[in-house]
C-alpha cells in the first residue's frame, strides 16, 4: 500500500510554494493552526523561557561563552590560529559567496565542484541549511522592514542581529517566497536533507581534526578553529542584518533602512555596501568602486578566471548612476525644503501701479523689479550701496537699476531679494499672467523637486532680466 503524500497535502504542509520535498521534520510534529502562537503572547516573568529557542540560543550564545571561557586555560597555537583566520574566510565565503550571491540572489553561476565546496564550508558556518538561509533571505529582501521581513532592523537593532535567532518567531509572520530552484538543485537538497551531520562535522570535527593530526592541538582545534571561528564568523553575517540597516549612508535610496559602510564591509567580507545591494540585488558585487572592500567580489572574479563561476551579473552603469543621481537629489531637496525663498507668486496679491505709488508714499519702502512688488523697509540701513541710491528707488519700477543700470546685483541679491516679495504688479507682464493663471487653475509648468517644491536654479530668479 502506497504511503506517498497527496500533492495538495504537501502544498498545504508547505506555504512558500514547496510541493516536492520532504522536510527533516515528522509529520507528526505539524502544529495546531488555531493554536496562539508564543510569540503572539506578551513575555512576562512566568513564560519569558517559552519564548527563547533554546537550541539557537546553546549554539549562538551558551557554547561561544564556553569557548571564552576556555580560552584562558588553553594556550592558542600559531598553527591553530592560522587555521582559525583561514578557516573563518572559508566558512564566511560559504555564506557571503555561496548561501547570499549565488543561492539567495543568484547573481551568478558556479559549476558543480565550487557548489560542493560552498555548500561545505557554508555548512561550517553554523548558520542554517542554504535552503532555509535563502528563503528567509529573499523574504527579508522582498518584505524589508516590515512585520513580513524576519530579521527587521524597525524592531530593533539587537533583535535583527540575534533576537529573531534567539526567540521564536511565528512561520505564518513570515513573507511567503518562491524558492522552487533551490528545490531543483540537488547539492542544496542533499545538504538540507543531510545538514546535521554536516555541520557536525565541517564546523567542530573538521577544524578540530586538522589541529590535532597534524600538531597534536586537539584542545585548541576545538575551542579556537571550531567554537570560537564559528562565534565570529556567525557575528559577522548577522551584523549584515543589523549594523548594515543601521550604520552609514545611503547613496543609492532612501525609502529603506539598507546603508553603506565600510566598516560593516570589512567584517561581513564585503557585504557592507549594502544599500546597493537591496536596490540592485542581483549583482554580484556589492562594492562597485575598485577602492572599496569586497573580497567576496574579488574571489567570485578569480573564480570566473579558474572557470569554476560564470554568467556573472551586474547592473549597467548607466542604471546604477540613476539611483546615485535621484537619491542626491532627494538630499538636495531636502535640504532646499529647510530655506526660504520667498512667498512664491501664487500667493501673493495682485496690486496696481496706483495703489503701489501710493503705499510707497504712505511710508512703505516698495520697490517693483521684473513685475514683483518688494518691501525692503528693513534692507535700507544694511544695503551695501548706501540708503541714498535705495531711496531713490522707492515707488518706482528698478528693474533696469537692479539688472545692471546702475550695479548688476549678484546671484545673492537676488536670492535675497526673493524673501522681501510684497505682491504682483498688475500690468507687469509675464509674471502677473503666471499668478492669474494660477488663480483660474490653468495648467502652468513650473520646475519642482522630488517634494513638489519650486526648485529656484542660480540666474533663473524672476527679478534677473539679461
Amino acid at each position: 500500500m502506497s504511503t506517498s503524500v497527496p500533492v495538495a497535502a504537501q502544498a498545504k504542509a508547505f506555504p512558500d510554494g514547496t510541493t516536492d520535498y520532504k522536510p527533516l521534520r515528522a509529520s507528526s510534529s505539524k502544529c495546531d493552526p488555531n493554536k496562539v502562537h508564543i510569540s503572539d503572547i506578551p513575555i512576562i516573568w512566568s513564560n519569558w523561557h517559552q519564548h527563547v529557542n533554546w537550541l539557537n540560543a546553546t549554539f549562538i550564545i551558551f557554547i561561544p561563552i564556553l569557548g571564552f571561557i576556555s580560552a584562558f586555560w588553553i594556550p592558542l597555537k600559531l598553527n591553530t590560529a592560522i587555521l582559525s583566520v583561514v578557516y573563518y574566510f572559508n566558512t564566511g565565503l560559504g555564506i557571503t559567496a555561496g548561501y547570499h550571491r549565488l543561492w539567495a540572489h543568484s547573481s551568478y553561476k558556479a559549476t558543480t565542484p565550487l557548489k560542493i565546496y560552498l555548500a561545505a564550508v557554508g555548512a561550517g558556518a553554523m548558520e542554517g541549511s542554504i535552503r532555509w538561509w535563502s528563503r528567509d533571505h529573499r523574504a527579508h529582501h522582498r518584505y524589508t522592514d516590515t512585520v513580513k521581513d524576519p530579521y527587521s532592523v524597525r524592531k530593533g537593532l539587537l533583535y535583527s542581529h540575534l533576537g529573531w535567532m534567539v526567540f521564536k518567531q511565528n512561520p505564518k509572520n513570515t513573507g511567503r517566497t518562491d524558492i522552487t530552484d533551490l528545490n531543483e538543485d540537488p547539492i542544496v537538497v542533499w545538504q538540507h536533507r543531510n545538514f546535521i551531520k554536516c555541520v557536525l562535522f565541517m564546523a567542530l570535527i573538521f577544524p578540530t581534526a586538522v589541529c590535532g593530526i597534524f600538531w597534536n592541538d586537539w584542545l585548541g582545534g576545538f575551542v579556537y578553529a571550531a567554537i570560537l571561528r564559528v562565534c565570529f564568523v556567525q557575528q559577522a553575517t548577522f551584523c549584515v542584518n543589523s549594523l548594515a540597516h543601521w550604520l552609514g549612508d545611503q547613496p543609492f535610496d532612501g525609502r529603506n533602512s539598507p546603508r553603506d559602510h565600510v566598516i560593516t564591509a570589512l567584517v561581513t567580507l564585503g557585504e557592507g555596501y549594502h544599500n546597493f545591494h537591496h536596490e540592485f540585488p542581483s549583482d554580484y558585487r556589492n562594492a562597485i568602486e575598485w577602492w572599496q572592500w569586497d573580497p567576496t567580489k574579488w574571489s567570485i572574479t578569480v573564480w570566473k578566471w579558474l572557470g569554476l563561476a560564470y554568467d556573472l551579473k551586474q547592473f549597467r552603469a548607466n542604471e546604477i548612476e540613476k539611483g546615485r543621481v535621484q537619491q542626491l537629489q532627494k538630499k538636495l531637496d531636502q535640504r532646499r525644503a529647510t530655506l526660504n525663498w520667498g512667498t512664491p507668486l501664487e500667493h501673493l496679491p495682485v496690486i496696481g501701479w496706483d495703489d503701489f505709488v501710493e503705499e510707497a508714499k504712505n511710508g512703505k519702502a516698495l520697490v517693483a523689479i521684473a513685475g514683483v512688488i518688494h518691501d525692503v523697509t528693513y534692507f535700507i540701513k544694511d544695503h551695501p550701496g548706501g540708503k541714498a541710491l535705495i531711496n531713490s528707488a522707492i515707488g518706482k519700477d528698478a528693474t533696469t537699476i537692479f539688472n545692471g543700470g546702475v550695479y548688476y546685483h549678484s546671484n545673492a541679491a537676488h536670492n535675497l531679494l526673493s524673501t522681501t516679495r510684497y505682491g504682483v504688479l498688475r500690468g507687469g507682464g509675464e509674471v502677473e499672467i503666471w499668478k492669474r493663471a494660477q488663480f483660474e487653475n490653468k495648467d502652468i509648468t513650473y520646475v519642482n523637486d522630488s517634494a513638489g517644491q519650486r526648485i529656484i536654479h542660480a540666474d533663473d530668479q524672476l527679478t534677473k532680466v539679461t
